[in-house]
């Protein structure tokens, strides 16, 4: 995977409210097994961990591709270049 320039990261209830929405679907493609996430006529990726590892604390992050393509993708809250191992 292509590593991901992170613009913009709000919890999904902020996104929720700065999107003037009150929830944010998820589907599965079955064609290709990949998940993505819905709110209106709009669409977003999810992690791709999802749904083996389920969103404990969900994030949007609006991010670019290295050939400037931008999107929003739905995660978990610290995940990127730090993988959490454990909370005591």
């Amino acid at each position: 995977m292509e590593k991901l320039k992170f613009l913009s990261t709000v919890t999904a209830d902020e996104f929720k409210t700065i999107h003037g929405i009150d929830r944010i679907d998820i589907f599965k493609n079955e064609k290709t097994g990949k998940s993505f996430m819905a709110w209106g006529n709009e669409r977003g990726a999810v992690y791709a961990k999802y749904p083996i590892e389920p969103l404990t604390e969900p994030m949007v992050s609006e991010v670019e591709t290295s050939d400037g393509e931008t999107f929003f993708l739905l995660h978990n809250k610290g995940e990127g270049a730090a993988t959490k191992m454990a909370t005591l």
